[in-house]
Parts: structure tokens; C-alpha cells; sequence
């Protein structure tokens, strides 16, 4: 059980840093029409990682149902939210949305918060939303960007099963040390949202 304080605290830390000057890590970056380009999207920055393996921590620490659930709520919700973007329907609050990700997925693995699976793929599927959108948006009109949200997805997904892997192969052994990785990704999106990192 987490102590009462503890999740207030974090909640309060979660609305602040959606409150901070977004920091704009998505638009505009790199080449977006290419299945290559949404392979290595992902990895080129320490949102995109943090998260994504924060979610394969999370549903391995729950086990179970997630395993399979989040991860699959993240790349499908991600895709919708692409789509959106794509076309250009606006979703509000998307940078500091994505910022809050960070913070709050790290924060619920740091806590080893036990979420019903229902309520996981709920909350990780609004943060995939605001990803899916800010990537999205990043696509040309004149380009399809079905082969650079291909790789975005597969890109995703690999690094959800890293987290996955971690989380099972030392998480449950040495359960501390994925709390402290929750620590760091929460710490990184502190970092961001702030203009430190």
C-alpha cells in the first residue's frame, strides 16, 4: 500500500508539470515520411524511451492480463492519435500531456502502484494519444505517413517489450531495481518539463 501522502504528493507533482512550458521535443524533427524515420523516431530522445519502456515495466510488474493489455492500448490508442494528427484535428494539451506521461508512468511503476487492468489501459491510453497526435502532426500534407507511423509503431512496441523483458527477467527478482527505473523515467520528465534535461 502506498501511504495517503505519497500519492498526493505525486499528484500534485503530475498537475504541476502539465502546468510547466511544454517543451516542444516532437515537431518538426527529422525526416517523417519514411518507415526508417518511424523506426528511429523513437529513440531519439529520452521521452520517447523513458515512456515506452515505462509501460513494459508497469505491465510487468502487474503481470498477468497487462502484460499484454498495455502495451497494446499504447501502440493502438498511439495510432489513432497519429491519425488525428494527420489529419489535423487538434487535441488539446498534447505537449504537456506528453511531459505528464513521463512523470506519472514513472511515478506508477517508482510506487509499484497496483492498477486494475482496466484503469492502465485507460490512462495509458489518453498519455498514447497525445504521443500518437504530436507524431502525427509531424507528417507533411504531400506524404501519407503510413510507413513512418509503421515504424513509430514497431519502434514502440520493441522498446514496450524491452520494458517488458527488464520487468520480468529482473523486476521480479530484484523488484527494486524497476522501481528505481519508474524513479529515473519520472526524474527524466521532471528534467524535460523544467528545460533541464
Amino acid at each position: 500500500m502506498v501511504p495517503a501522502t505519497i500519492k498526493c504528493t505525486s499528484l500534485s507533482a503530475i498537475l504541476l508539470l502539465a502546468a510547466a512550458m511544454p517543451a516542444y521535443a516532437h515537431v518538426g524533427i527529422g525526416t517523417t515520411a519514411s518507415l526508417s524515420a518511424g523506426l528511429m523516431h523513437p529513440l531519439s530522445g529520452l521521452d520517447h524511451i523513458a515512456v515506452m519502456i515505462a509501460v513494459g515495466l508497469l505491465a510487468a510488474l502487474k503481470g498477468g492480463k497487462a502484460v499484454v493489455a498495455w502495451p497494446l492500448a499504447f501502440v493502438g490508442v498511439m495510432l489513432a492519435g497519429g491519425t488525428l494528427g494527420m489529419l489535423q484535428v487538434p487535441v488539446p494539451f498534447v505537449e504537456p500531456g506528453i511531459l505528464a506521461s513521463v512523470v506519472a508512468l514513472g511515478l506508477l511503476v517508482a510506487l509499484a502502484i497496483d492498477l486494475p487492468v482496466s484503469a492502465g489501459v485507460a490512462i495509458i491510453g489518453l498519455f498514447a494519444l497525445f504521443h500518437g497526435h504530436a507524431h502525427g502532426t509531424e507528417v507533411p500534407e504531400n506524404a501519407g505517413g503510413l510507413g513512418y507511423m509503421a515504424g513509430f509503431a514497431v519502434a514502440t512496441a520493441l522498446l514496450h517489450a524491452a520494458g517488458l523483458a527488464a520487468g520480468l527477467g529482473l523486476g521480479i527478482r530484484f523488484p527494486g531495481l524497476a522501481r528505481a527505473a519508474g524513479g529515473a523515467c519520472a526524474a527524466v520528465g521532471a528534467g524535460l518539463a523544467f528545460g533541464v534535461l
